[in-house]
Parts: C-alpha cells; structure tokens; sequence
C-alpha cells in the first residue's frame, strides 16, 4: 500500500487497542522486522541500520513507518508470544505490516499491542519524551496528553456476500478472517472491499514458531482458500531435507508448516518468484500477493495490482478473495510521489540493478517513485527482478517505476511530488554498503529471488568446463517448476556437473544450518536483498556482484578487489 498521509488524519488514531506503559525509543528509519530485528530476543541485527544493536522489547516504539519484508508481521507475533515484544507501536504514516502482527496477535491469540498512529506534530512531540502511557482512549508522554481516536470498520461499504462471511456463514476460520480485513480496511481508511483472483502466502517459513502456531490453528479451525493460491518457499527441500542433514525435528516442524497450507487448498509451489510460473498475472489483474519482491515485480514489472499485504493477512484475504480496497488497487495510490534523477553510467553489467534497486528504496522508503535517467540502458527482465527485490529490503512502498521500462511509468508524478537526484557517488557509497564481506569467498550464494531458466541457463555457459574450486560451495535455489524445465533442458546436469548444489523449495532468506555451509567466513551474492539481510540472517558478511563474479568466485575463490568499471569509471 502506498505510505504517504493518505486520509489527511489530523486525529490521533487507535489501529490495535490495549494498555500500555514503556520507555520510547524512537527510530528515524523504518526498520523490517524479518532480517532486521531477532525474532527470540527483539534486538536490532540489521547492520545497516542506525539503531543496530538495541532493543526493541518492552519498549513504546516509534518510527514513521516499516519496510522491507512483508514477513515481518511474524516476527512480531513471535515477540508477542514469547514475551519480547514492543510495549506499544506508534507510527505516523501509514504503514500496514506491523500493525496486521499486533491485530492477529491481539484478535486470535489475545494478547494486546497497542498500536497507534499520530498526526506528525503529535508523534514529533512524543519522540522528545523519556516514557510513555497508553490507555484505551489516552496517550499520555511528558506534558503531552493526548485523546486517542478510535478506527470504524462498521462504516464499510460491504457487499451481501461480505456480510454474510461476517456472520458466520462460511465458518468460524472465514468469519474470523473477514473480521481481521474489515479492521485492517478501517485503519488504512478506506470503506471499500476489492475482489482479487489469486493469492500468494508468505508465512510459510520456520524461521520462528509463530508461523506454524498461526497455521495449524488456522487449519484446525477448517480454514480454505476461496481463489488459487500459491506458496512461498518453505524452510526445507522438501523431498530432500532427510539426506541433507537437517535435524528431523526441524525438518518435521517445517514441512508441518508447508502441509498446513497445503491442507488449506493452496498449491504447493513453494516460490518466492511466483511470477516465474507458467500463469503469471496479467496487466490490471487484482492480486491478493505478500512476499516483498514478488508483490513489487507484479506491480512494477507486470502492471498487476496488489499491496504488499503482510503474512497472515494474505492466508485471510485467500480464504475471501476480499481485501482492502486502497493503496495499489487504486490509480491513485499507484502514482509517484518521488521522482528519481538517476546520473546512471552509459554501460553496465547486470550488478547495476540491485544495487540501484537497493539505492532506490533508501532514497524513497516511504513513497513510490518514478526513476529516471536510465532510458539509454536495456534490462532484462531478470534485471528488473533483481532491482525490486532490492528496493523491497529499504523501503515499504509496493512499487516503483522505471522511465522507458515499466509499463505504467507514464503516469503523471503527483503535484509537488519531490524530485532527488543521485549520481556516481551514491552508487559508489551504496556499492560499499553491501560489499562488507571479504573477498576470499566459501560461498557463492544464487537465487534471492529464486532463478529463471534464462538465469540457470547463463550460469551454466559462464562455467564451460570449469568447475567450483576444491574450498567454494556455490547453492542456486529455485522453484519447482523452473528446475522441471532446467532438468528437461539438460542445464540441471551441466550445473551438477560443475558441482553446483542446485535446491528447490528453499531460498536464500529461508536456508539455515547445515544446508547452509558450517563454517562459512564470507559468502558472494548476485542479489541486493541477501547482501542486505545476510548478516542478520546468517552471521556472515557479503560481496555483491554480477553473475559472472559470482561464478568466477566459485571457480577461483576470490571476488573482484576492485570495483565494477562502470561504478569507477
């Protein structure tokens, strides 16, 4: 959804009741929960953050809005449940996955988190404060004392069908579902429902317990898609994970995760690149998608609308085929409201993408923007993939355009859309940032999002005959269905044959030990979004570079010293 102050709110707003009293720590950038707080303790492990190392929990936190993954919700539940959680959340623009987290955390497992969202005066004020207090219709911080305004659903426009899933008609798991969306619906301000053909689930991740404690409740509450829906990948390869090493009770609790979904009607794809499958969605086509760099691919790159709708809400909004109608769904919340003057290189490899994308989302985490200046350049649609998946790590924004290569770029920028240029020494700083690993490399990391054929296919050529060195792992996670077709090409054999792990059903922000080499010092990526989250994933440190750096580190073991000529030059 679009995070800018939509509705002009001038009342300070209740989203998720409750109590709460608490020191405040204030965060001047969005933070993501996933890849960015630890889900065990709520301290800050994204290392590129400024509040790096601090704690989260018991604490009235601030920040304007979130960003990053849509996975974030299940962290916060996570906290909640385990007792590490934020005493409150207040925030001033809009912002929509954290606040699913505090509402399914409130609303199913009833455990409060008050969560607020002020005018900018107020929340300025309250970010001075030492402590605050929250009560069901107060904020009280310092000499600030403020009445707290409550949301409406019961002003939404619904449809019979709605209602009739609201009371109870289609069972208690639907009823509870339609209740969760018209809550959501009142805190972004809309009064409106929009049907969507096909949904994507996020949650299906171990990367906590919270996601299989939300499922098989779910489940067990006799919960059913209503439109097709899809998968995310999962924590394990899921026919391998026994001859991979996994620990069984891991592998068990995992694929109990992904067979919950399973059971409640979705298809077991088990991507995170559902646009890679053979039906992907059309120009126009309502979506009810989660997963960061699928929902900004869809709607940059296919024109096909949806929020970034957090984990939890996307099982709701499936088992409906209802969701909010705002943000993207709508022509407004789709224009730009930041213009991008990049001073972009006249040549490139394919580095450039991320790394921008990256760039872009630090430059725009609020609000989608329109870029410019990178007319003269011709991506590949795999570029595209890797540029928003990276904008997805900075910023909250669902989408973003590209002058001369998206396909609703000619969309006029809002009036008074602010314009900010960035040029080589952005690039260059941003470059830094992501490139903290060192240059001998043990592994070599592919496929955050999961690759194309096309990618599969280029890799294999860049090796020939060679073949990963005797101390350098490389792993290429992928979907079902692309390794189908890679294996009835003949690629999959000439990537194992270059000792290439190849694995399905994982992908890099789900691979944890020993899938994940024991021992690793400093791994090679071509992705922008795991340069980003690895650290705070994994412990270890990145180097970000072009497809065929990543295969020369697996070769040779060594990334580039030097940056790429284009940056430099």
């Amino acid at each position: 959804m679009q995070m800018f102050s939509r509705h002009g709110d001038t009342e300070a707003r209740i989203l998720v009741p409750g109590k709460a009293q608490g020191e405040v720590l204030v965060c001047a950038e969005g933070l993501s929960f996933w890849g960015g707080v630890d889900p065990s303790t709520g301290r800050i492990i994204d290392v590129h953050h400024p509040d790096h190392g601090r704690s989260v929990s018991r604490k009235v936190l601030l920040m304007p809005t979130s960003r990053g993954s849509c996975s974030g919700s299940g962290v916060l539940l996570q906290l909640s449940l385990s007792g590490h959680a934020p005493a409150a959340l207040v925030f001033c623009e809009d912002e929509e996955v954290l606040t699913l987290g505090a509402l399914v955390s409130d609303r199913i497992f009833g455990r409060s988190l008050p969560t607020l969202r002020l005018p900018r005066a107020h929340y300025d004020r309250l970010a001075q404060a030492q402590s605050a207090t929250i009560s069901e219709t107060r904020l009280v911080a310092g000499d600030l004392d403020l009445a707290l305004a409550p949301t409406h659903p019961e002003r939404l426009q619904l449809s019979g069908n709605d209602r009739a899933l609201l009371e109870g008609e289609g069972g208690a798991a639907t009823q509870l579902a339609m209740e969760v969306i018209c809550s959501m619906a009142a805190a972004y301000g809309t009064e409106e429902l929009t049907e969507v053909t096909r949904g994507h689930i996020d949650g299906c991740i171990l990367a906590h317990e919270a996601n299989l404690i939300f499922a098989e409740k779910l489940a067990g509450l006799g919960a059913r898609v209503a439109v097709p829906t899809t998968i995310n990948a999962i924590s394990v390869d899921r026919e391998n994970w026994r001859a991979q090493g996994v620990p069984g009770e891991f592998g068990d609790r995992a694929s109990r995760l992904a067979d919950a979904y399973v059971r409640m009607g979705a298809r077991a794809s088990f991507t995170c690149a559902p646009y890679l499958l053979a039906d992907p969605p059309a120009r126009g086509e309502s979506l009810g998608w989660s997963e960061s760099n699928a929902v900004i691919f869809a709607n940059t790159v296919l024109g096909a609308r949806t929020p970034k709708h957090p984990d939890y809400l996307d099982l709701f909004i499936a088992m409906t085929g209802r969701a909010p109608k705002a943000g993207v769904y709508t022509a407004e919340g789709r224009r730009p409201f930041r213009i991008l003057a990049i001073d972009a290189p006249p040549e490139v490899d394919d580095a450039f993408w991320p790394l921008l994308g990256w760039l872009a989302g630090k430059l725009s985490p609020d609000l989608v923007p329109l870029v410019t200046g990178l007319e003269h350049l011709n991506p590949t649609t795999d570029d595209l993939k890797g540029l928003c998946a990276a904008f997805g790590t900075m910023s909250g924004a669902p989408m973003l355009h590209i002058a001369g290569h998206t396909p609703e770029a000619h969309f006029a920028p809002a009036p008074g859309a602010e314009r900010i240029g960035a040029g080589p020494g952005d690039l260059a700083a941003a470059w830094r940032e992501l490139n903290r690993g060192g240059t001998e490399i043990d592994l070599v990391a592919v496929g955050s999002p999961h690759v194309s054929v096309r990618e599969a296919r280029l890799i294999a050529e860049l090796f020939g005959d060679r073949r990963c060195g005797p101390s350098t792992g490389m792993i290429v996670t992928i979907g079902r269905d692309v390794l189908r077709q890679c294996r009835s090409e003949g690629i999959l054999d000439r990537l194992e044959g270059a000792g290439v792990r190849v694995i399905p059903d994982l992908c890099w922000c789900s691979i944890t030990e020993p899938v994940f080499p024991v021992g690793t010092r400093s791994l090679m990526t071509n992705s922008g979004k795991y340069a980003h989250y690895s650290h705070g994933l994994s412990g270890v440190h990145a180097r970000l570079g072009s497809l065929a750096d990543c295969v020369e580190a697996a070769v040779t073991g060594l990334a580039p010293e030097a940056e790429p000529a284009w940056l430099s030059g």
